[in-house]
């Protein structure tokens, strides 16, 4: 006779969802999510509200507790109009794509106006590149090296890249998350 058990689930992999005061995630991409240590810690200091729980118990001496698998804050968090300028942001911005050749593989970040040309590391002047389109380019102005963006770079709002995070839902999503989460792709029939 063979027993089946259910497998046991690690703590590790029962990250917790956040979500704002409103019920809207903190963020799409990367999706806001908390380990199972800071959800309890949020908790235990009366920070947010579980709203779904895991069927994984944490026990200690003194109590027992389900792994939270969505919470809320209890106070409202205020976004920042304009998301921080990092490699990872531009990228979101442009979809994940070579704004010179639209590949998805390898990309890099190009200055529109090169750097040796008194181009600047910025929003308005930065896209991704794919290391080939980069290279080809190279430190040419886009006339010059007849390459042009497929949409011109600018400053995107936090609002601009939670649209795109929701074109690229994680490849893990957890039953209790998804009605607070709306991706195209979980959208569409």
């Amino acid at each position: 006779m063979t027993i089946h058990s259910r497998p046991r689930v690690s703590p590790e992999a029962c990250p917790a969802l956040v979500l704002n005061a409103d019920f809207r995630p903190l963020s799409y991409y990367p999706l806001s999510l908390w380990s199972w240590q800071d959800s309890i810690k949020a908790v235990f200091l009366d920070r947010v509200n579980i709203i779904s729980s895991y069927d994984r118990l944490v026990r200690s001496p003194s109590f027992e507790m389900r792994l939270p698998s969505v919470i809320s804050l209890k106070n409202y968090v205020k976004a920042s109009r304009f998301p921080a300028f990092t490699r990872f942001n531009v990228f979101l911005r442009d979809q994940f794509t070579c704004q010179y050749c639209g590949s998805r593989d390898d990309l890099t970040f190009d200055h529109l106006i090169p750097r040796s040309k008194g181009g600047t590391t910025t929003w308005k002047n930065v896209v991704a590149a794919c290391s080939s389109c980069n290279l080809r380019k190279g430190g040419q102005l886009p006339a010059k090296a007849h390459m042009w963006p497929s949409r011109m770079p600018y400053q995107p709002t936090v609002h601009d890249l939670h649209q795109n995070g929701r074109r690229f839902p994680p490849n893990y999503l957890h039953e209790s998350w998804l009605d607070y989460l709306y991706w195209d792709s979980v959208l569409e029939p």
